[in-house]
């Protein structure tokens, strides 16, 4: 039989036959349509990030012109849409190039504004949440809850109760936002349960090291990076790692304040925790099989019947400075520069990004870059691709007859 794409690696080649993986074994026949000679280089499962924002509203960003130079095949939209806002998160999923899914916010309202879309319990109606997962089960894969001062005002950790009594019916679970107190991280961890994810896992602002959080990764509460532009901090994390707790699941958390930094993307993000002595191996199933496992999402392995999402990284082995959420620096030993991102068997294409909203707080020196790339690409796309040496005569001229 010919495949439709033959990725050839250093100790083991992986067929694709319509959109899944259809071999996987060293030396598999190069009977393809087309080969990609992937040799010397990392091939791993399309990346799957638990914790992004491309739903409607003030986070939300266009998954695709990232994906394509990230590897990220899968994008976990936390809580963008509410039950009232669906539809317009519905509409990023079926035109975007990759798979999402999405973490439905107990706020029937969503992420439609920066903060405060649980301070009206009024808006968190469980059995309206119900509903709504049960009629999207496609989509959903989870409830999101954001346990914060601003974000609940004086209701404390009603929204949480709510949306576990949400979850709990619909079989899901629920990733859970800490950040600014009251209420007390202590009580939000207590009120997890076992497959629940808590993320913003190193915050410097939620500063979680207290015994709530070892007693609740103890039981089986998956802790989730979830980066963003005030999440992570390398102290924290630090003196997690040094405690015994990693995060289960690495994510960025990137939307429309995080993507031009701290964040940037998923590769990035990964260096981070390389950078604080985390192993390659590990990094990589945080971003594979574990948000597969923890979210029940198709893809996640390289094995005969997975999507074929894969990406493809060249593994650079020199110093890489990386920054978190307040500006303290460390030096990856590692790089990871992505190749190729495949979904379905299919090569993501390039795709220039959307400019910042009008709302999104930009420092001068990324408005600068921001500029100069622009710029850059516009004298590439703009310079003719080759000059004549590189053409060919696509319709030769023939001499007219003589009557």
């Amino acid at each position: 039989m010919s495949w439709d794409l033959l990725i050839v690696g250093d100790d083991r080649d992986i067929a694709v036959g319509q959109g899944r993986i259809a071999a996987v074994g060293p030396g598999l026949p190069r009977d393809a349509r087309q080969v990609v000679d992937a040799t010397g280089k990392l091939v791993t499962p399309g990346l799957i990030d638990a914790h992004t924002h491309v739903g409607p509203g003030y986070w939300g960003i266009d998954p695709d012109p990232i994906a394509w130079y990230s590897g990220v095949t899968t994008w976990v939209d936390a809580g963008s849409a509410g039950a009232y806002t669906v539809a317009g998160l519905r509409r990023v999923a079926q035109t975007a190039s990759v798979r999402v899914r999405a973490l439905l916010n107990i706020s029937a309202v969503g992420l439609a504004g920066r903060t405060g879309e649980c301070r009206d319990l009024g808006n968190c109606d469980v059995p309206l949440a119900i509903d709504t997962i049960q009629a999207n089960r496609d989509l959903f894969c989870g409830i999101k809850v954001r346990i914060d001062h601003e974000t609940v005002g004086e209701n404390g950790v009603e929204p949480l109760r709510r949306g576990l009594a949400a979850a709990e019916a619909c079989g899901v679970p629920v990733m859970v936002h800490i950040g600014t107190t009251p209420p007390s991280l202590d009580e939000v961890a207590g009120l997890l349960r076992p497959g629940d994810l808590m993320t913003h896992c190193a915050s410097g602002i939620a500063a979680p090291l207290g015994p709530a959080v070892r007693e609740a990764a103890a039981r089986g509460v998956l802790l989730d990076l979830g980066h963003g532009s005030g999440g992570f901090a390398f102290d924290v994390l630090e003196r997690q790692l040094e405690a015994g707790l990693s995060p289960y699941t690495i994510s960025t958390d990137l939307h429309a304040r995080s993507l031009h930094g701290p964040v940037f993307d998923l590769p990035t993000t990964m260096a981070k925790l390389l950078a604080c002595g985390v192993a390659l191996s590990d990094v990589v199933d945080a971003v594979t099989v574990r948000p597969a496992r923890a979210l029940g999402l198709p893809g996640g392995s390289l094995t005969v019947g997975d999507p074929a999402d894969f990406a493809i990284f060249d593994v650079r082995r020199e110093p890489f400075t990386v920054a978190d959420a307040h500006r303290a620096v460390r030096t990856s030993p590692i790089r990871l520069v992505n190749e190729g991102t495949y979904v379905a068997g299919c090569l993501l294409t390039p795709r220039l990004p959307a400019p910042p909203a009008p709302w999104i707080p930009l420092t001068d020196p990324q408005r600068s870059a921001l500029a100069d790339r622009e710029r850059r690409i516009r004298a590439l796309l703009s310079t003719p691709l080759v000059d004549v040496e590189g053409l060919a005569e696509q319709f030769p001229r023939t001499e007219p007859r003589s009557s």
